[in-house]
């Protein structure tokens, strides 16, 4: 349970993330309360899976997910430019991620 709550919480930090960004510094309503809701439901999460997962495993897979959606989501609005390298390298995060679970 812990494993699919940390997964969820993940998505969560690219939500937040992600309207973090459009929010143009906490100035706009709808994507600061988004922002906020987001924030508070992958700080939970996360708190929730660190209680038996190990806390360096849950943090990178936390992080690792967080970053490669919102990566990934700027690369598919066109916010960010997408090219093969890049796309290359999010698998990189996501394969080290992987390769913490296996090991832990």
């Amino acid at each position: 349970m812990a494993w699919l709550v940390l997964i969820v919480s993940g998505v969560f930090e690219a939500v937040w993330a992600s309207a973090l960004g459009r929010s143009e510094g906490l100035h706009r309503v709808g994507p600061t309360i988004l922002f906020v809701v987001a924030l508070i439901a992958s700080m939970g999460g996360l708190a929730y899976a660190m209680r038996t997962l190990p806390t360096g495993t849950s943090y990178a897979v936390w992080v690792a997910i967080g970053a490669a959606l919102t990566v990934a989501y700027a690369m598919v609005t066109g916010s960010e430019p997408a090219s093969a390298v890049r796309i290359l390298l999010i698998l990189g995060i996501v394969g080290c991620v992987v390769g913490l679970k296996m090991v832990s």
